[in-house]
Formats: structure tokens, sequence, C-alpha cells
């Protein structure tokens, strides 16, 4: 097992791992998915990966569930969560001035041998949201 720096969501019962620098806008993210009702969080802030049944599993450190940082604001106690989840689709948050790809080459992120579909995504814009879930929704070609 290892633990990353990284927010987890559940969104159609695959995992969502959102990762970043520190304040790249990670929990944000997860909380306008959840707010949205197209996510469901399963860890903010630290993520447990382990492979079960030769998956790549996600959950929260016990200490961490079922709490969201709302940057400047508090720690949010989140009642819809999920325990654990297969994690199916790699966020990175990138910095604006980074210059994105329009029709970028697929991309994978290998975490414990295993190799995840990656996007990189500005964590900012209005439509970023909804371009994951279109994403995890295998609607492109």
């Amino acid at each position: 097992m290892i633990n990353i720096h990284a927010t987890l969501v559940n969104i159609q019962n695959k995992g969502v791992l959102i990762c970043g620098k520190s304040g790249s806008g990670k929990s944000d993210l997860a909380l306008r998915l959840i707010m949205d009702n197209k996510a469901n969080l399963v860890a903010d802030d630290r993520v447990d990966i382990e492979i079960i049944d030769n998956k790549l599993v996600g959950s929260s450190p016990s200490i961490l569930r079922k709490k969201l940082e709302i940057r400047n604001v508090g720690i949010l106690v989140c009642e819809n969560v999920v325990e654990n989840t297969e994690i199916s689709l790699v966020v990175e948050l990138v910095d604006k001035r980074e210059m994105l790809e329009r029709f970028p080459e697929a991309e994978f992120q290998e975490i414990l041998g295993v190799n995840i579909p990656k996007i990189r995504l500005y964590a900012f814009d209005c439509s970023t949201n909804h371009k994951i879930i279109q994403k995890i929704s295998g609607k492109f070609i």
C-alpha cells in the first residue's frame, strides 16, 4: 500500500484521482463535483492506494474519512461518502500559465505497476467538473 497527496472521488462507480500541487484546487474541484450531485467523496488530502483483486483501489486514511477541506472556510464533514473505489482516471491539475494541448495524445499514470488513463486540466475553469464527468462516461472518440 502507498499513501499519496491527492483527492479521490467516485463518479458513476469509477474512481477519479485528483492530483496537483498544494493549493492547486484538488479539494475545490471535489467540492464542485459533490455539490453538483455528480460525485461522492472517497478521500481528501491523503489517499491510501493498494492492489485488490488485480485492481487499483483507493480509500481514505481513517483519521480523514468523511472530511473535505474547504480552503479559507474550514473542514466539511461529508455525508455521501464511498469507503473505497477502483481508480479509473487520474486528473492532474496544472497551473493556468501552462499551455495544454488542444487534442492531447493519450496519457497514463503508473501507480503500483498499473497504468491509469490521465488527463491534465485547469482546476478553476468553470467546465472542468463537466469535462471530468464526460471523460469518465467514455463518450469521447
